[in-house]
């Protein structure tokens, strides 16, 4: 409507302001400040023809690269102004997803190496975190906490010895420092606590992140911006063999879904056609317990719950409580060890 179209251009008129006062106050040369303010001008230009358009998921989705696209022309033109030789890369060039919205590996392993071939003298590379383009070409992006999706990507990709995440904190802790006082940072852990505790509530690091340096057995280091010096969380495949847990995550605004049903009583086959109903409406389940006559499981997506609930209705009776809490252990625990 015309009245969101108004407040969406003058948004789009503060955050350009917005930037341009940071060009003005980066560069110690004219020219450069005129090339990264060209660059912005145009990125608003496309903008502010996206929002006088009616509102489009690819729209949005462009809209949402130009952060990306804009402050990585400031970073180059830095660099370039203070003698340093990097080049510029677009990542819309070399990072893919496939049909499923999974990154397709073949496609970025080729394309991300052809585009650093193209320059052999180059040391220093600059991409963006985050977007991409999916399996239709058109541009896309890896959701919340991309841009660390990004660089394990990459860095599988082109089987980097290691892979640095920077951030504002001083690597991985041992709980959520915004809620739990006197937290430290683990200084080592295994890419399976990693994985556990991003998937379960710790976002510093983005729960996709780990698999590809997994696979390919390569060391993450997750570092402080603000203090770099800080040794920070290294992540690999070194399992600390200490008998204790070493972190504790939290993720809210869970959904639990009870499933009764005599059905299940000796049955087999019930727990497939549960998973496929959350499959055909792609819901990952975080976790599940089952006994004789009931299934319990947990999702943090509740987009498609009510068709979900519908279809599993068919199964048994159901039962939803929303708004609960997974808290998540992760460490060295045998079951049988009292007193932890």
């Amino acid at each position: 409507s015309g009245g969101d179209m108004d407040g969406a251009l003058d948004d789009a008129a503060r955050l350009e302001n917005k930037y341009s006062a940071v060009a003005d106050a980066l560069y110690r040369r004219a020219g450069s400040a005129g090339k990264a303010k060209k660059h912005i001008q145009n990125s608003f230009s496309l903008v502010r023809e996206i929002c006088r358009k009616p509102f489009s998921a690819a729209g949005e989705k462009i809209i949402l690269a130009q952060g990306e696209l804009i402050v990585t022309r400031l970073m180059y033109l830095y660099l370039a102004e203070t003698g340093v030789h990097a080049a510029l890369l677009p990542a819309v060039d070399f990072i893919r997803t496939d049909k499923c919205g999974e990154p397709d590996m073949r496609f970025i392993r080729k394309h991300a190496r052809k585009a650093i071939n193209g320059y052999p003298l180059n040391r220093i590379f600059i991409t963006q975190g985050y977007i991409c383009r999916n399996a239709s070409g058109e541009i896309d992006n890896l959701q919340r906490g991309g841009s660390d999706y990004t660089a394990s990507l990459l860095g599988a990709a082109l089987d980097a010895c290691e892979i640095q995440i920077w951030t504002d904190i001083d690597g991985m802790h041992n709980n959520d420092p915004r809620i739990v006082d006197h937290t430290h940072p683990i200084r080592n852990m295994s890419f399976d606590e990693a994985a556990e505790l991003a998937y379960f509530g710790a976002k510093i690091l983005h729960p996709a992140t780990i698999q590809p340096c997994k696979d390919k057995g390569i060391a993450v280091l997750l570092k402080n911006t603000m203090d770099p010096k800080a040794p920070g969380t290294t992540i690999s495949d070194r399992d600390d063999d200490s008998k204790s847990f070493h972190a504790v995550a939290a993720k809210d605004g869970i959904t639990v879904i009870r499933i009764h049903s005599a059905r299940m009583l000796m049955a087999y086959g019930f727990l497939r056609k549960v998973f496929e109903i959350f499959e055909q409406y792609r819901t990952p389940i975080d976790m599940i317990t089952t006994s004789e006559v009931a299934v319990s499981l947990t999702v943090d997506n509740d987009k498609h719950i009510d068709e979900i609930v519908a279809e599993l209705e068919k199964l048994g009776t159901i039962e939803i409580e929303r708004n609960n809490s997974i808290v998540c252990v992760v460490g060295r625990m045998e079951h049988g060890d009292a007193g932890l």
